[in-house]
């Protein structure tokens, strides 16, 4: 898979698309690559009987460039007309068939008997036996590294857009979490002046020991420092990682988990009806950012 040396590995998208054929003197051979998100790697391959010899050493390509996702591979060959010399009925073959269709008749007399059509269908029947089966694996084996050095530029570029995306994204969280902490003298201010007008209002002394034990706990109860602080770290870990790039799907989803935990307990801290809406932000942020991780690789 093409990877960018300059900047470090490329974040690549699971989904991609590739194709590259051949022409040769009997007619073409093709393979194409797509692929969609996946859990683990998962190739499948589509391809007639005459190249599933090949098949073994296609997985292997495949394999070493890919880490993750649910690629098709399907290879295919087409003949150019009147690329095959021979167009005599196999005279053997076409004795021995018509042999057999007669014992199935006799048999199953309700079965159907065969056409002109599967007759000349039939495998060997025009010379098919003749032809270029290793050639068409050799060709296919060849058109792979092009097919790959594509199939991998395709997922780069549609990482590159989703790496975008999802660093928009960590810069709005952090537009947000910076709304939080300049607001918590003011919060807690606000509670202190409530604290002393009920314990006014109840007829009590509002003695600064009672004040400050009451605010201590206040204070200890929506304290948010930790959870801001863990934000902004696992904000820089997500941007390191796309920096770096690689297969780096499994750790940024891990890293939504880790970032959805603490919006969630900045939500239940939360005392003041601006750090709710922040906290609801941060959440729906984090949501936007998985959905773009989910494609990642």
């Amino acid at each position: 898979m093409t990877r960018n040396t300059a900047l470090g590995s490329t974040i690549c998208s699971m989904t991609g698309y590739a194709t590259a054929a051949r022409e040769l003197a009997w007619g073409s051979v093709s393979v194409e690559l797509r692929s969609v998100n996946h859990r683990y790697l998962d190739v499948s391959f589509r391809m007639p009987d005459e190249l599933r010899p090949a098949e073994t050493a296609l997985r292997e390509a495949i394999a070493a460039t890919v880490t993750r996702g649910k690629v098709e591979c399907r290879v295919a060959y087409a003949l150019r007309s009147g690329a095959q010399n021979s167009t005599d009925l196999d005279a053997t073959l076409l004795a021995q068939l018509l042999e057999l269709n007669s014992k199935v008749r006799s048999a199953l007399p309700e079965a159907r008997t065969l056409t002109v059509a599967d007759i000349l269908r039939w495998p060997g029947m025009l010379g098919a036996d003749e032809l270029p089966v290793d050639e068409l694996r050799t060709t296919a084996s060849e058109l792979m590294p092009e097919v790959l050095r594509e199939f991998g530029a395709a997922r780069a570029r549609e990482g590159e857009k989703l790496a975008a995306v999802i660093l928009e994204r960590a810069a709005d969280m952090r537009t947000r979490i910076a709304v939080v902490q300049p607001r918590m003298p003011g919060i807690i201010a606000a509670f202190q002046d409530k604290l002393n007008a009920r314990l006014k209002d109840a007829l009590v002394s509002a003695d600064d020991e009672r004040v400050r034990q009451e605010i201590a706990l206040f204070v200890n109860k929506i304290d948010v420092d930790e959870e801001l602080s863990r934000l902004a770290t696992h904000l820089d870990e997500l941007e390191r990682i796309l920096k770096k790039g690689g297969a780096a799907g499994k750790r940024l989803d891990f890293l939504m988990q880790e970032l959805n935990r603490e919006a969630n307990t900045l939500g239940s801290k939360s005392a003041d009806i601006e750090v709710t809406r922040v906290a609801m932000d941060l959440k729906l942020l984090i949501e936007q950012m998985r959905e773009q991780i989910q494609n990642i690789e």
